[in-house]
């Protein structure tokens, strides 16, 4: 069976803006991701994290980093900062490589769930 390129979504939300915090929940994240979407590490192709203006204290990447991507490239950078939008939120895009034919479940945890209502499956 061939293999093609996939593009996963993904975001939590972080109680406080700590290291410990933004590492504990990006760590949930990414677990999250790859459990629910029965995928190895070694299936990434990249990761780029986004953090709301709120969230400093730490770089998401690092707990990914932590838990086994240290080959993958990953990068972080700053969510747009709309008026009114859920604050203490970290996003990931994360790109792998699958079988034709996997479905991208997207995971949306904690407060992150009221982005992404409609996709039952990020639940």
């Amino acid at each position: 069976m061939s293999e093609r390129l996939y593009a996963l979504r993904g975001a939590t939300s972080v109680p406080d803006n700590s290291a410990e915090a933004i590492l504990a929940a990006t760590e949930e994240l990414m677990r999250t991701l790859i459990a629910r979407n029965e995928l190895e590490i070694e299936q990434f192709v990249s990761c780029i994290f986004t953090a709301t203006d709120d969230l400093n204290a730490e770089f998401p990447a690092l707990a990914a980093r932590r838990i086994g991507f240290d080959r993958v490239p990953l990068i972080c950078t700053r969510e747009i900062d709309v008026p009114g939008a859920l604050a203490r939120v970290i996003r990931v895009l994360g790109h792998y490589y699958a079988p034709a034919g996997h479905v991208a479940r997207h995971v949306y945890l904690g407060e992150a769930r009221s982005l992404r209502e409609d996709l039952d499956a990020a639940q």
